[in-house]
């Protein structure tokens, strides 16, 4: 895979997201709202202090990322282990929510009544997960017991290790310049020690309980242009002399008018229900949820203008914490999971797919799967994150840790660059990463894989914008988790399963190849 792309986050950058993290943690990105209940019902200083030192989430290994030689036949075995490791942690985090009077009187609860359990069940479905890929005939890696245990990160120590960011060059053109502490200003205006108490919307860390938080806001006007999110024609091809497939095919396929949503995920959790624990907006096909089937996909009906395009489009819902909840407010996916407050549907939803700076792009295969960015990159670390959070008007400036807050008249805005290297062979990996990768820094795709069309996907919304007084954040707004990633900004992802036709694939990859911009 292209390892230099992922390479060229500044060690400064890593620092200033880890920083922000800490601060985040520290600040009212905590868990659920008895925390602090807890905390404030206590007189005695010693009583607060150990509240205070208590952890805000548990960090496990993320197994399915370690699996990269899965056999075919132990795939679905293994993806419902990986579901279930998925809801042990999610359990876990709740018990460990909703005990905080006794942590604050015992030091050892949460190592003896919630990661010494967690790590038992994570054994056991580890074993299952060993049997499935030896009896498909693999060989499962040496180090999977060890993925068993989890640990708690405290209050006031970062969850975002200082991991390598996987983002090439068609992604994030500049990104040393875009990641830079600068983009951070206005964190210190928000992060005082006055937002961890109290009650209000913030303090608690969000309606949910467990985020969002006053330090996960950065006002956009504070941030320094970084030149936006730039995509492979973001610099101008035709003009640099390097040729290369310069034309775009736009595919309109609504902002999902038809509320279709679920929190499966067909991908990573086939055959789970509710296998994400978020919600998702579908565009596109309207055949996905967790039981689809690619023959499903390939007849379902689609949203999109140009029929010859039933791919399917999802990402993670974004929710007004404004105290009101939506349908979902006591089922799986919606508050069962901590997720809460009123879905907003998109302004706009803009699906485009762009060439390579290099050469000409290959036609994508049909039910071809790409996952960007990562849903546990709080905890995990930054390897897999893909993050851009801006506004209308100010798309010079791009954050990936924070939400954006926007001045009147303008909107908040998620683009994901999607990768647009793919290995010419299989449509999906063990892991749903190993198959595509993104481009080097020229333009070339690494280990022989193939330049294919680049999905860009561009969201807008029009959301109040949220305040902040005293440390405190009022009508935040926040996009879906898994329960322990505390709905940080770093966390959103974006998904893709291709079902163009061939014949419109073809129009695609002609389009793009020739230079012309098509629809």
């Amino acid at each position: 895979m292209g390892r230099n792309s992922r390479k060229r986050r500044s060690s400064l950058a890593n620092r200033a997201i880890a920083a922000s993290a800490a601060l985040a943690l520290g600040g009212g990105g905590l868990v659920w709202a008895n925390f602090y209940a807890s905390a404030h019902e206590e007189n005695n200083s010693t009583k607060a202090e150990n509240v205070a030192a208590q952890v805000a989430t548990i960090d496990c290994p993320d197994v399915g990322q370690q699996l990269n030689d899965v056999p075919q036949g132990a795939r679905a075995g293994v993806d419902k282990e990986l579901a279930t490791l998925d809801q042990q942690v999610t359990e876990a985090y709740k018990r460990l929510a909703d005990t905080r009077q006794a942590q604050a009187g015992d030091s050892a609860f949460v190592d003896n009544s919630i990661l010494s359990p967690l790590r038992a069940k994570r054994t056991a479905s580890l074993d299952r997960i060993g049997q499935n890929i030896s009896r498909a005939g693999g060989q499962p890696p040496g180090n999977l017991q060890q993925m068993a245990q989890c640990k708690g990160v405290p209050v006031a120590q970062p969850a975002a290790g200082e991991g390598d960011q996987q983002q090439g060059d068609d992604q994030q053109q500049g990104d040393d310049q875009q990641q830079g502490g600068d983009q951070q200003q206005g964190g210190d205006q928000q992060q005082g020690g006055d937002q961890q108490g109290g009650d209000q919307q913030g303090g608690n860390g969000g309606q949910g309980g467990n985020g969002p938080a006053a330090a996960d806001f950065v006002n956009i006007e504070d941030v320094q242009p970084t030149g936006g999110p730039q995509g492979v024609n973001g610099n101008g091809l035709a003009a640099n002399g390097n040729g290369g497939s310069t034309g775009t095919f736009t595919t309109n396929c609504g902002t999902n008018e038809n509320e279709n949503r679920n929190s499966d995920n067909v991908i990573v959790a086939p055959g789970v229900s509710n296998g994400a624990q978020h919600q998702h907006d579908y565009v596109g096909n309207q055949a996905n949820n967790a039981f689809a089937s690619d023959e499903d996909l390939a007849n379902g009906n689609t949203t999109c203008q140009n029929q010859g395009d039933k791919s399917s489009y999802f990402w993670p819902v974004i929710r007004l914490q404004n105290g009101q909840n939506d349908i979902d407010a006591n089922q799986p996916g919606g508050g069962q999971d901590g997720n809460v407050g009123q879905i907003v549907e998109p302004a706009q939803a803009e699906l485009k797919f762009v060439g390579n700076k290099k050469g000409d792009v290959v036609a994508m295969p049909q039910a071809l799967r790409i996952i960007t960015g990562d849903a546990k990159s709080f905890v995990n670390g930054l390897g897999n994150a893909n993050t851009n959070w801006s506004c209308t008007g100010f798309e010079d400036r791009q954050v990936t840790d924070k939400y954006p807050i926007c001045p009147e008249g303008s909107s908040v805005v998620r683009t994901s660059f999607f990768q647009s290297c793919w290995d010419g062979q299989n449509i999906d990996s063990a892991n749903h990463r190993t198959h595509v990768d993104f481009v080097e820094a020229d333009g070339s795709c690494s280990n022989n894989f193939q330049a294919i069309p680049q999905l860009q996907v561009r969201l807008v919304y029009d959301v109040p914008a949220p305040q902040i007084q005293n440390g405190q954040v009022q009508n935040a707004y926040a996009i879906d988790s898994f329960p322990d990633q505390l709905h940080k900004a770093i966390t959103d992802h974006n998904d893709f399963i291709n079902f163009f036709n061939e014949e419109t694939m073809n129009q695609v990859v002609q389009c793009i190849n020739s230079g012309q911009d098509c629809q």
